[in-house]
C-alpha cells in the first residue's frame, strides 16, 4: 500500500509541476481578461449558444472540459468566488489530491492502523476546502461590518441628487474591500448592459448575507414600484446596524463556549504530540493493540459529536 501511495504521490507531483510551468503568466492572464471585458461575451460550446462569459476552471483546455462535466463544480466555483481568491477549480483539486496522497502515505508509515491513515488522508484532502470556507467567513464578516457605511453613503449621495448608477460606482470607489470590490463588479455589469435586477441578484449570489438581501430588496423595490429610496436606505441602515450590534453581543455571550470547544478539540492532539516527542513507545500500544484501536476510533467519534454539539449551542442566528 505504501508503494502504491508513493507512486500516486509522485505521479500527482509530476503533473502539478508540468501544469505549473505550462500555466499562463500574470501578464497573459491580464491581457486575456481585458480582451474578454472588451468583447463582453464569449460563446459557450453546446447546442444552445449563450452570450454569457463562461468561468474558466483550469488553464488546461482538456482539464477545463472535464471539470465542466462534474456536478460539484458550480459549488466549488461559488466557494472560490465568495472567498475572494483568484484560484481555479483545478488548483484546489490538485492541492486536495496531493495533500490526501502525501498525508496517507506518511501516515501509513508512522501509524499501523489503516483507518487512521485514511482519516488523516481525508483530513488533509479536505484542508483546501476548509481553508476557503474560513476565508469566505472572514470576508463575509468584513462585508457585514462595512455594509452600513456603504448604505449611509448611498443615502447621502441620493439626497445630493446622484443617480442610482452613479451611487453604486461611488460606493465601489469610496468603500474598502470587499464591499467596494463587489459594488465595482455590480457597476461593471450594469455598464456592460446587464439589467439592474440581474446585476443586484448576482451580487446577492456572491454575498448571500441577510443584510445584503435587505439592501437588494430596498433597491429593487424602489426600482420597480418607485418611492423615496433615500428614506428606505435610512431604515435599512438602521436595521443593519442593529443586527450588527446584536451579533456583537452574541459573540461576547458565546465566547466562553467557543473557546471551550477549541480547547477540547485541540488539547488531545497537542498532548499526543508532546507525548510522542518525549516517549514514542508510550502511546504505541494504542495502535498496536486491537482494543487500543477501538478506543482511538471511539474517541474520535465522540470528539466529533461533541464538536457538533458545541457548535450548535454557540451558533445563534440573528
Amino acid at each position: 500500500m505504501s508503494l502504491v501511495l508513493l507512486f500516486l504521490l509522485l505521479l500527482v507531483l509530476t503533473f502539478a509541476v508540468v501544469l505549473y510551468f505550462l500555466k499562463p503568466s500574470a501578464t497573459e492572464v491580464a491581457v486575456e481578461q481585458h480582451i474578454a471585458d472588451i468583447q463582453g461575451t464569449r460563446a459557450v460550446e453546446g447546442p444552445s449558444p449563450t452570450i454569457l462569459r463562461r468561468e474558466a476552471l483550469s488553464s488546461n483546455p482538456g482539464l477545463d472540459n472535464l471539470l465542466q462535466q462534474l456536478p460539484w463544480t458550480p459549488g466549488m466555483v461559488r466557494l472560490i468566488r465568495q472567498s475572494g481568491r483568484n484560484w481555479t477549480v483545478s488548483t484546489v483539486l490538485g492541492v486536495s489530491v496531493f495533500g490526501a496522497l502525501a498525508g496517507g502515505w506518511i501516515a501509513s508509515l508512522l501509524v499501523p492502523g489503516v483507518v487512521i491513515a485514511l482519516v488523516i488522508a481525508a483530513a488533509l484532502g479536505a484542508a483546501p476546502y476548509v481553508y476557503l470556507m474560513i476565508l469566505r467567513e472572514a470576508r463575509f464578516r468584513r462585508f457585514d461590518a462595512l455594509l452600513p457605511e456603504a448604505v449611509d453613503l448611498m443615502s447621502r449621495a441620493l439626497r445630493a441628487g446622484h443617480s442610482i448608477a452613479a451611487v453604486l460606482e461611488m460606493v465601489g470607489s469610496e468603500i474598502s474591500d470587499p464591499v467596494g470590490f463587489e459594488f465595482r463588479a455590480l457597476a461593471k455589469e450594469q455598464t456592460l448592459g446587464l439589467p439592474m435586477r440581474e446585476a443586484v441578484m448576482n451580487l446577492v449570489e456572491r454575498m448571500p448575507r441577510d443584510d445584503m438581501r435587505f439592501l437588494a430588496t430596498a433597491i429593487l423595490l424602489q426600482k420597480e414600484s418607485g418611492g423615496n429610496l433615500a428614506q428606505i436606505l435610512d431604515k435599512t441602515s438602521l436595521v443593519v446596524r442593529e443586527r450588527a450590534r446584536l451579533r456583537g453581543q452574541l459573540r461576547i455571550y458565546t465566547a466562553q463556549g467557543r473557546i471551550t470547544g477549541w480547547i477540547l478539540g485541540f488539547a488531545p492532539f497537542v498532548m499526543f504530540g508532546l507525548l510522542s516527542v518525549v516517549n514514542h513507545q508510550y502511546e504505541k500500544v494504542l495502535f498496536t493493540d486491537e482494543f487500543g484501536l477501538h478506543m482511538v476510533y471511539g474517541a474520535l467519534a465522540l470528539m466529533l459529536i461533541g464538536f457538533l454539539i458545541i457548535r450548535k449551542i454557540v451558533d445563534v442566528k440573528v
